[in-house]
């Protein structure tokens, strides 16, 4: 049974910091940024936040969100730091609306960070046996489950070259994307092999950046929000962990899946756009598979028939997906429904999707996390 929110509640508010890298900016500045930027699109007083979650992975001191907040103002608010790997500004954002929608708070923030070193990535302790042997390393995650798809769909290594290919273009029109360059096919498939059969065009960039969101009840936006047209409802949150028995990577995105559509009364078939953890190509076939929006074994073919673009019948990863974008991990879930935001406000400029008007975001995590959104207008 899915627990129902007991009011609704909306998205006042998106900020943005552009996803790269900056050396000369701590990850403080670019959560204030992105934090900054949130409230000036809701149009409210950071005085009138009355909760704040923030997310990130990476540790630069104790209290980190405390400490960024406390640079806009010391209200006495309660503050809570949130690491669940690349779920943590998601989590966050699932915490926050909880919080509104059970009455605890009328008006939230969330919002994350990050500044991901550069190269391979490492989820295990620094003693695990897994880390020792170099089995904690994600792209080989994301390689194992291309073979595997590979071989149980007949799919060809081009499908998955081709999610990289459309990713770049997107990207190309965002200005807050790390990489802007479009790749031909040939570009990918030719780019240095990183974990056969996933070539280096197919792995996303680690990335600095930051995101932020205004969440608050529809039920009192008025007293805080002065253009009721641009809130975006959340209908549907959902989020999972693996449990014993799970046979498949995306067991716990369904789950999450299941959850949202329930709570939110929206089916896979109500979906306009829709943004998919695509750390890895193979990853967002197993994502849109996994959500149900295709049925299993048939992602690849809209990859290759161009449905998955921005004027097919399934948009996905509008704004350049993690492939793009780039990936800073407390960041990235909030970014996902930055996008989901502008495409519903009908504000997506060049990467506009015709009609949009149910949005969900997929972002997923280490250690068998998923979170799913479905959004609004």
């Amino acid at each position: 049974m899915v627990m129902k929110p007991g009011r609704e509640v909306v998205i006042a508010g998106v900020g943005l910091h552009p996803f790269g890298r900056f050396p000369d900016k701590s990850a403080h500045d670019l959560a204030r940024t992105a934090v900054l930027e949130a409230l000036d699109d809701a149009r409210v007083g950071y005085k009138d936040i009355q909760a704040a979650y923030f997310g990130h992975v990476y540790y630069e001191g104790m209290s980190m969100g405390e400490i960024i907040l406390g640079q806009l103002g010391l209200t006495g608010i309660p503050v809570i730091n949130v690491e669940n790997a690349c779920s943590s500004g998601s989590t966050g954002l699932w915490l926050a609306f909880w919080a509104v929608a059970t009455g605890q708070f009328d008006i939230v923030l969330a919002f994350g960070a990050e500044k991901v070193p550069r190269g391979p990535v490492t989820t295990t302790s620094s003693d695990s046996p897994e880390r020792l042997i170099g089995a904690d390393f994600m792209m080989a995650a994301y390689a194992q489950m291309m073979r595997r798809y590979m071989s149980e769909y007949g799919a060809p290594v081009e499908a998955f070259a081709q999610v990289s290919v459309k990713a770049h273009k997107n990207a190309s029109m965002n200005p807050y994307a790390h990489h802007k360059k479009v790749f031909t096919l040939e570009d990918v498939l030719n780019s240095r092999m990183i974990s056969d059969p996933l070539t280096l065009f197919q792995c996303c960039p680690t990335s600095e950046g930051g995101s932020a969101a205004i969440i608050c009840a529809r039920e009192v936006a008025d007293k805080y929000i002065k253009d009721p047209d641009r809130l975006v409802t959340i209908a549907g949150a959902g989020l999972r962990t693996s449990k014993f028995g799970d046979s498949d990577e995306g067991d716990q995105i369904a789950a999450a899946a299941r959850e949202a559509y329930e709570m939110s009364g929206v089916g896979p078939k109500d979906v306009d756009v829709v943004q998919v953890h695509d750390a890895g190509t193979s990853g967002e076939l197993l994502g849109i598979e996994s959500l149900k929006l295709v049925e299993k074994g048939q992602a690849w073919k809209l990859e290759m028939s161009g449905d998955t673009e921005i004027d097919g019948s399934l948009p996905v990863n509008t704004d350049g997906g993690l492939q793009g974008m780039g990936h800073p991990f407390g960041a990235t879930g909030i970014r996902m429904v930055h996008e989901l935001v502008t495409q519903l406000r009908g504000e997506a400029g060049d990467r506009q999707v015709k009609k949009a008007n149910i949005g969900l975001a997929q972002c997923s995590g280490a250690g068998g996390i998923a979170t799913v959104f479905l959004l609004r207008k």
